[in-house]
């Protein structure tokens, strides 16, 4: 994922006031994983930017492709 998808996903979580443990609960992942996820070092699959969109009542696209 490029910078501008890091920084939106980072801001998305951040306006919710959830920490990365709060959104790796929810996602039924290890903060780990999800903390990897939002710095680019790990890779994300279609499933999991489906569910991250879905807390932030959005579509995969509106974070990740536009």
């Amino acid at each position: 994922m490029n910078d501008k998808i890091l920084t939106k996903l980072k801001k998305l979580r951040m306006d919710k006031h959830y920490t990365y443990q709060k959104m790796a609960d929810i996602l039924a992942m290890s903060k780990s994983q999800y903390y990897k996820i939002e710095t680019g070092e790990r890779k994300l699959y279609y499933d999991t930017a489906i569910k991250i969109a879905k807390v932030f009542d959005l579509k995969p696209d509106d974070i990740f492709f536009k």
